[in-house]
Protein backbone atom coordinates (compact mmCIF):
# COMPACT_ATOMS: atom_id res chain seq x y z
CA UNK A 1 0.00 0.00 0.00
CA UNK A 2 2.59 2.44 0.92
CA UNK A 3 4.42 1.84 -1.97
CA UNK A 4 1.56 2.55 -4.20
CA UNK A 5 0.76 5.84 -2.79
CA UNK A 6 4.05 6.22 -3.03
CA UNK A 7 4.00 6.04 -6.14
CA UNK A 8 1.15 7.95 -6.54
CA UNK A 9 3.11 11.00 -5.33
CA UNK A 10 6.09 10.41 -7.15
CA UNK A 11 5.19 8.86 -10.50
CA UNK A 12 3.70 11.64 -12.43
CA UNK A 13 6.03 15.08 -12.57
CA UNK A 14 4.07 17.20 -14.69
CA UNK A 15 0.96 15.89 -14.86
CA UNK A 16 0.09 15.91 -11.30
CA UNK A 17 1.12 19.55 -10.60
CA UNK A 18 -1.68 21.09 -10.24
CA UNK A 19 -3.15 18.10 -7.42
CA UNK A 20 -0.20 18.36 -5.85
CA UNK A 21 0.05 22.19 -5.38
CA UNK A 22 -3.71 21.14 -3.49
CA UNK A 23 -3.36 18.02 -1.64
CA UNK A 24 -5.66 17.51 0.87
CA UNK A 25 -4.54 18.86 4.39
CA UNK A 26 -5.24 16.65 7.11
CA UNK A 27 -4.51 17.47 9.90
CA UNK A 28 -1.87 20.25 11.68
CA UNK A 29 -0.43 20.36 14.72
CA UNK A 30 1.12 23.44 16.50
CA UNK A 31 3.52 23.52 19.68
CA UNK A 32 7.06 24.81 18.52
CA UNK A 33 7.86 22.20 17.00
CA UNK A 34 11.77 21.53 16.01
CA UNK A 35 11.82 17.48 15.07
CA UNK A 36 9.66 14.98 14.65
CA UNK A 37 9.66 11.19 13.37
CA UNK A 38 6.77 8.97 12.36
CA UNK A 39 6.59 5.29 13.19
CA UNK A 40 5.01 2.52 10.75
CA UNK A 41 2.17 2.30 13.26
CA UNK A 42 1.34 5.98 12.40
CA UNK A 43 2.50 7.19 16.07
CA UNK A 44 4.19 10.65 15.86
CA UNK A 45 7.13 11.62 18.12
CA UNK A 46 7.51 15.54 18.79
CA UNK A 47 10.20 17.59 20.06
CA UNK A 48 9.23 20.78 21.30
CA UNK A 49 11.45 23.95 21.78
CA UNK A 50 11.77 23.35 25.76
CA UNK A 51 13.22 19.91 24.97
CA UNK A 52 10.07 17.91 25.80
CA UNK A 53 9.51 14.64 23.60
CA UNK A 54 5.90 14.01 23.07
CA UNK A 55 4.07 11.15 21.53
CA UNK A 56 1.00 11.20 19.65
CA UNK A 57 -0.97 8.14 18.62
CA UNK A 58 -2.73 8.16 14.81
CA UNK A 59 -5.45 9.55 15.91
CA UNK A 60 -3.57 12.31 17.07
CA UNK A 61 -4.33 11.96 21.31
CA UNK A 62 -0.98 12.32 23.23
CA UNK A 63 0.23 9.12 25.12
CA UNK A 64 3.54 9.76 26.32
CA UNK A 65 5.95 12.55 27.20
CA UNK A 66 9.47 11.91 27.82
CA UNK A 67 10.69 15.38 29.59
CA UNK A 68 14.45 14.52 29.47
CA UNK A 69 15.55 15.18 25.89
CA UNK A 70 18.14 17.23 26.82
CA UNK A 71 20.02 15.34 29.64
CA UNK A 72 22.47 14.33 27.09
CA UNK A 73 23.36 17.74 25.13
CA UNK A 74 21.78 17.66 21.87
CA UNK A 75 19.63 15.26 20.18
CA UNK A 76 21.03 14.50 16.83
CA UNK A 77 18.65 11.87 15.55
CA UNK A 78 15.78 9.40 16.82
CA UNK A 79 15.49 6.11 15.34
CA UNK A 80 11.59 4.25 15.50
CA UNK A 81 11.89 1.84 12.71
CA UNK A 82 10.71 -0.32 15.60
CA UNK A 83 7.46 0.86 17.27
CA UNK A 84 8.20 -0.55 20.46
CA UNK A 85 12.07 0.47 20.63
CA UNK A 86 12.72 4.57 20.47
CA UNK A 87 16.08 5.04 20.16
CA UNK A 88 17.39 9.15 20.98
CA UNK A 89 20.99 9.08 19.51
CA UNK A 90 23.38 11.58 21.10
CA UNK A 91 26.06 11.97 19.59
CA UNK A 92 28.86 14.67 21.15
CA UNK A 93 28.56 12.57 24.16
CA UNK A 94 28.11 9.22 22.15
CA UNK A 95 25.17 8.38 24.09
CA UNK A 96 22.37 6.39 22.80
CA UNK A 97 18.94 6.26 25.42
CA UNK A 98 16.26 3.23 24.37
CA UNK A 99 13.05 4.27 25.02
CA UNK A 100 10.00 1.87 25.67
CA UNK A 101 6.77 2.24 23.76
CA UNK A 102 5.80 4.52 26.47
CA UNK A 103 8.80 6.80 26.34
CA UNK A 104 10.50 5.06 29.77
CA UNK A 105 14.20 4.91 29.70
CA UNK A 106 14.86 1.16 28.83
CA UNK A 107 18.72 1.55 29.09
CA UNK A 108 20.95 4.02 28.64
CA UNK A 109 24.33 3.37 26.63
CA UNK A 110 27.57 4.81 26.29
CA UNK A 111 29.44 3.68 23.26
CA UNK A 112 32.29 5.34 24.47
CA UNK A 113 32.80 2.56 27.09
CA UNK A 114 32.70 -0.11 24.18
CA UNK A 115 35.80 2.25 22.62
CA UNK A 116 33.77 3.77 20.18
CA UNK A 117 34.91 7.05 20.30
CA UNK A 118 33.30 8.93 16.97
CA UNK A 119 30.41 7.41 16.53
CA UNK A 120 28.88 8.77 13.44
CA UNK A 121 25.14 7.53 13.11
CA UNK A 122 23.07 4.49 14.64
CA UNK A 123 20.31 2.64 13.32
CA UNK A 124 18.35 -0.56 14.62
CA UNK A 125 19.22 -3.01 13.65
CA UNK A 126 17.30 -7.07 12.02
CA UNK A 127 17.99 -8.35 15.37
CA UNK A 128 16.98 -6.04 17.79
CA UNK A 129 20.21 -4.68 17.93
CA UNK A 130 22.08 -1.42 17.08
CA UNK A 131 24.10 -0.13 14.61
CA UNK A 132 26.68 2.15 14.44
CA UNK A 133 29.23 3.58 12.47
CA UNK A 134 32.36 4.20 14.55
CA UNK A 135 34.30 6.98 12.13
CA UNK A 136 37.25 6.48 14.01
CA UNK A 137 37.85 3.13 13.29
CA UNK A 138 36.38 3.53 9.70
CA UNK A 139 34.03 0.35 10.59
CA UNK A 140 30.25 -0.86 10.13
CA UNK A 141 29.73 -2.24 14.12
CA UNK A 142 26.39 -3.94 15.66
CA UNK A 143 26.14 -4.32 19.54
CA UNK A 144 23.34 -6.19 20.98
CA UNK A 145 20.16 -4.73 23.18
CA UNK A 146 23.10 -4.89 26.54
CA UNK A 147 25.25 -3.24 24.62
CA UNK A 148 27.75 -5.94 23.79
CA UNK A 149 29.55 -5.31 20.26
CA UNK A 150 28.68 -8.35 18.32
CA UNK A 151 29.76 -7.84 15.39
CA UNK A 152 32.15 -4.93 12.92
CA UNK A 153 33.11 -4.66 9.11
CA UNK A 154 36.83 -4.61 7.93
CA UNK A 155 37.60 -1.24 8.16
CA UNK A 156 36.16 0.62 5.30
CA UNK A 157 39.21 2.77 4.59
CA UNK A 158 40.65 -0.50 3.42
CA UNK A 159 37.74 -1.33 1.11
CA UNK A 160 36.76 1.60 -0.64
CA UNK A 161 38.50 4.48 -1.97
CA UNK A 162 36.67 6.85 -0.55
CA UNK A 163 34.70 5.67 2.17
CA UNK A 164 31.15 6.65 3.52
CA UNK A 165 30.34 9.28 6.34
CA UNK A 166 27.36 8.51 6.77
CA UNK A 167 24.76 10.27 8.47
CA UNK A 168 22.36 7.86 7.96
CA UNK A 169 22.02 3.73 9.14
CA UNK A 170 18.55 1.90 8.30
CA UNK A 171 17.72 -1.32 8.35
CA UNK A 172 15.75 -2.55 5.73
CA UNK A 173 14.73 -6.20 3.74
CA UNK A 174 17.97 -7.77 5.38
CA UNK A 175 19.85 -4.41 4.02
CA UNK A 176 21.57 -1.97 5.77
CA UNK A 177 21.44 1.24 4.04
CA UNK A 178 24.12 4.28 4.75
CA UNK A 179 23.62 7.52 3.37
CA UNK A 180 26.77 10.15 3.45
CA UNK A 181 25.50 13.44 1.59
CA UNK A 182 28.99 13.78 -0.35
CA UNK A 183 29.64 10.34 -1.19
CA UNK A 184 26.09 9.16 -1.65
CA UNK A 185 24.06 5.89 -0.81
CA UNK A 186 26.06 2.29 0.05
CA UNK A 187 23.71 -0.56 0.19
CA UNK A 188 25.08 -3.14 1.90
CA UNK A 189 24.59 -7.17 3.23
CA UNK A 190 24.98 -8.10 6.56
CA UNK A 191 28.07 -8.84 6.31
CA UNK A 192 29.14 -5.84 4.76
CA UNK A 193 29.77 -6.59 1.74
CA UNK A 194 28.52 -3.84 -1.07
CA UNK A 195 25.91 -4.48 -2.89
CA UNK A 196 24.86 -0.85 -4.30
CA UNK A 197 26.63 2.72 -4.51
CA UNK A 198 24.83 5.42 -6.02
CA UNK A 199 25.98 9.06 -5.86
CA UNK A 200 22.89 10.27 -4.71
CA UNK A 201 24.28 13.80 -3.32
CA UNK A 202 22.62 16.23 -0.76
CA UNK A 203 19.80 14.48 0.13
CA UNK A 204 17.90 15.08 3.33
CA UNK A 205 14.80 13.57 4.94
CA UNK A 206 16.30 10.20 3.89
CA UNK A 207 13.81 6.97 4.28
CA UNK A 208 13.41 3.46 3.31
CA UNK A 209 10.76 2.10 2.41
CA UNK A 210 10.56 -1.06 1.39
CA UNK A 211 12.79 -1.33 -2.35
CA UNK A 212 12.61 2.33 -2.59
CA UNK A 213 15.01 5.10 -0.92
CA UNK A 214 13.35 8.14 -0.19
CA UNK A 215 14.82 11.64 0.20
CA UNK A 216 14.71 15.51 -0.25
CA UNK A 217 16.46 18.25 -1.83
CA UNK A 218 15.71 21.52 -1.44
CA UNK A 219 12.25 21.45 -2.78
CA UNK A 220 11.82 18.51 -4.51
CA UNK A 221 11.46 14.92 -3.26
CA UNK A 222 13.01 12.02 -4.90
CA UNK A 223 12.51 8.26 -4.63
CA UNK A 224 14.98 5.76 -6.10
CA UNK A 225 15.47 2.12 -6.48
CA UNK A 226 18.57 0.23 -5.75
CA UNK A 227 19.56 -2.01 -8.78
CA UNK A 228 17.65 0.11 -11.39
CA UNK A 229 17.57 3.47 -13.33
CA UNK A 230 14.63 4.34 -11.14
CA UNK A 231 15.02 7.84 -9.92
CA UNK A 232 11.77 9.63 -9.63
CA UNK A 233 11.40 13.37 -8.79
CA UNK A 234 8.12 15.39 -7.35
CA UNK A 235 8.41 19.10 -6.88
CA UNK A 236 6.79 20.23 -2.87
CA UNK A 237 3.55 21.85 -3.37
CA UNK A 238 4.38 25.72 -3.31
CA UNK A 239 2.75 25.98 -0.05
CA UNK A 240 5.77 24.20 1.20
CA UNK A 241 8.78 25.65 -0.16
CA UNK A 242 9.77 26.73 3.43
CA UNK A 243 9.31 23.23 4.67
CA UNK A 244 12.72 21.86 6.97
CA UNK A 245 11.96 18.32 6.86
CA UNK A 246 9.47 15.75 5.45
CA UNK A 247 8.35 11.92 6.18
CA UNK A 248 6.20 10.01 4.23
CA UNK A 249 4.36 7.13 6.06
CA UNK A 250 0.88 5.24 5.86
CA UNK A 251 -1.06 7.42 3.85
CA UNK A 252 0.43 10.85 5.05
CA UNK A 253 2.71 13.54 4.00
CA UNK A 254 4.22 15.17 7.29
CA UNK A 255 6.05 18.98 6.21
CA UNK A 256 7.75 20.83 9.51
CA UNK A 257 7.12 24.37 8.53
CA UNK A 258 7.72 27.08 11.00
CA UNK A 259 7.09 24.83 13.91
CA UNK A 260 4.04 23.72 12.49
CA UNK A 261 3.54 19.99 11.58
CA UNK A 262 1.36 20.06 8.60
CA UNK A 263 0.22 16.52 7.82
CA UNK A 264 -1.44 16.26 4.01
CA UNK A 265 -3.61 13.24 2.81
CA UNK A 266 -2.26 11.32 -0.03
CA UNK A 267 -4.96 8.56 -0.02
CA UNK A 268 -7.39 10.22 -2.89
CA UNK A 269 -4.73 11.26 -5.18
Amino acid sequence: MRYYLLLILMACTVGLKAQTDSLPLARVIGGNITDFIVDNLGNVLLVGSEGQLKKLNAKGDSVAVFNDVRRYGKLYSMDVSNPLKVLLFYKDFGTIVVLDRFLNIRNTIDVRQLNIMQAKAIGQSFDNGIWIYDELDGKLKRIDDNGKIVSESNDFRRVFDEPPSPEFIMDADRLVYLYDPNKGLFVMDYYSNLRNKVALLEWTDVQVIGKRVLGRKGTTLYSYEPGTLSLQEQSLPSTLKTVVKTHIERDQLFCLKNGTLFIYSLSNQ
